[in-house]
């Protein structure tokens, strides 16, 4: 698997979003809408963004 890294950015905002959402949210290290981390592609990192999918975007960064 290519642990390359991958630039994950909050879209939108985790107020109707359920509690286990809210939290993977704040795990991935982002704390409002158009905050932006860097992270290293995972396969943890990659599961936590499979579940808030609808509230990102990712971009692969080389």
């Amino acid at each position: 698997m290519n642990m390359g890294k991958i630039k994950v950015t909050q879209n939108r905002s985790v107020i109707k979003a359920n509690a286990r959402q809210k939290k993977t949210i704040i795990a991935l290290g982002l704390k409002s809408r158009h905050d932006s981390v860097e992270l290293s592609e995972s396969p943890a990192v990659v599961g936590m963004i499979e579940k808030v999918k609808h509230l990102v975007s990712i971009e692969k960064i080389k």
